[in-house]
């Protein structure tokens, strides 16, 4: 099990940093399906198999891909021939460094975990099923008209004509 937990959070950070440094944004993108699918399989490891369904279902399927249609209908020509943002010399190490201060000193004042926990009912996937389509159904209704409406403006926006270029101004209809 540790095994594949490690195999999984080191694929995870492969993928997450591939997104960051490519330079094509569709590849930038797909990379970044595979952290979505490493952050699935590390919930898997862990025991949490709703999360990690719901990871899969969620982030792997309808984020991921309203990501790549976002590029798809934009322009990404201008962002592809940008110039590269060239960082200071030493923010990096002077970042990472700061970061790892903070992660020991909060281990370090941290109290701990206590020995015994209070024992916690089992929820199981078809109970928070239940939940969702009976009393949480205006909410989960809502949520979707939300997301609904904003993937139609994006393409709204999207298929807007870009102004003529020509030397020529045409008169307004």
């Amino acid at each position: 099990m540790e095994t594949a937990f490690t195999v999984l959070a080191l694929g995870m950070l492969v993928a997450a940093a591939a997104a960051m440094s490519l330079r094509n944004l569709i590849h930038c993108a797909l990379c970044l399906v595979g952290a979505f699918g490493g952050a699935a399989g590390l919930f898997l490891t862990l025991g949490a198999e709703f999360v990690a369904f719901a990871q899969v279902l969620v982030y792997v399927g309808a984020i991921s891909i309203l990501i790549v249609f976002a590029l798809l209908l934009t322009s990404t020509r201008a962002v592809e021939t940008a110039q590269p943002w060239v960082p200071p010399r030493g923010l990096g190490p002077t970042v990472a460094g700061l970061v790892t201060g903070l992660l020991l000193a909060a281990v370090g004042l941290s109290p701990g975990l206590p020995e015994k926990t209070a024992a916690t009912s089992a929820v199981s996937v078809q109970e928070l099923g239940r939940e969702l389509l009976t009393r949480q159904a205006p909410a989960l209704l809502a949520v979707g008209l939300l997301l609904t409406a904003a993937l139609i403006g994006a393409v709204v926006v999207a298929l807007r004509e870009p102004p003529p270029t020509s030397g020529k101004e045409e008169p307004p209809a």
